[in-house]
């Protein structure tokens, strides 16, 4: 076999696999413990489906565990997701939030500042997405952006990127002096895998929102986003704000150990309920449930 033909070959392997994902991505909204066993799919060059969706509802039960404590215990949360973009911030946040309340553990997704938000303190916007007590606040990028897409991009002067770096550390300690437990991850993946997800984002009609023109332009300047990266990490891994680097070639893996490693950074405990017992159904012989129009219902297509 040449070499062409093996090249096309693994090609069509990992567009398979890739596609397989995107299944499971489905099926994860709908397994549980009982269902695990019916499984019955090979296992694909990645970590083996069974385990894999095993080890995701083990992770899920903790988070809801880590839920109630936070709520019961007034706790504020905050956990900062960052990387290059299709590097998989998404899809942990996704897994993370599947199961839990969105009263309690929301996610903060900022779009672009606004004209007024430009002229603001840098950090003002996204003080107001800060967790009160009992909560849980996700960050799909942070204020890291000054520090990344803002640096690469030319959207900020230099005096701001400077006077970041002399910010961020005492507005971190600020937040954790206040009782903020806060995570920072950095979600790594190779210029080999960011080539393959954006081209099956182009192909893939359902993901192709996913790549915004910002995107595409920084698909170029790689090694620009390397050095702000590296920039970065220098500047402000801290003994009290440390960074978290998430090999994320692998999605599963990558959202498997993200969560189990959040998991160790909080001391939560089980927080005990107390049982819950159904109250008998009232029924009183006055009512009659009047009929409701044919019309009104959605139509039974499926």
């Amino acid at each position: 076999m040449t070499a062409s033909a093996l090249t096309d070959e693994a090609l069509r392997a990992r567009i398979h696999q890739e596609m397989a994902d995107s299944l499971d991505e489905e099926l994860e909204l709908e397994l549980d413990d009982n269902r695990l066993d019916e499984l019955d799919h090979e296992a694909g060059p990645g970590l083996d489906r069974k385990l894999y969706f095993r080890e995701l509802l083990r992770l899920q039960g903790e988070l809801v565990k880590l839920q109630d404590w936070v709520h019961h215990e007034k706790k504020k949360v905050v956990v900062l997701f960052e990387g290059r973009d299709s590097a998989g911030k998404g899809g942990v946040i996704k897994r993370i939030t599947q199961r839990l309340n969105p009263r309690i553990c929301r996610v903060a997704a900022l779009p672009a500042p606004s004209e007024r938000e430009r002229t603001q303190w840098y950090f003002q916007r996204y003080v107001t997405h800060l967790p009160a007590g009992g909560e849980i606040v996700l960050f799909d990028r942070s204020w890291y952006n000054r520090a990344g897409v803002e640096k690469v991009m030319g959207f900020c002067s230099e005096e701001q990127y400077q006077e970041f770096f002399k910010s961020v550390p005492e507005f971190e300690r600020m937040l954790i002096r206040s009782g903020t437990i806060l995570l920072k991850y950095w979600f790594s993946i190779t210029d080999e895998e960011q080539q393959f997800r954006f081209t099956m984002r182009i192909q893939d009609p359902l993901k192709q929102w996913k790549l915004s023109p910002m995107d595409v332009e920084a698909r170029s300047r790689w090694e620009q986003y390397t050095k702000a990266k590296e920039t970065m990490l220098e500047h402000t891994h801290l003994p009290d704000s440390p960074w978290w680097i998430v090999d994320a070639v692998d999605k599963k893996r990558s959202r498997l150990n993200c969560i189990s490693h959040l998991l160790t950074q909080i001391p939560y405990q089980q927080v005990e309920h107390a049982p819950v017992t159904l109250p008998p159904r009232v029924r009183n012989p006055d009512y009659h449930r009047g009929p409701v129009p044919p019309e009104m219902y959605v139509p039974a297509k499926f």
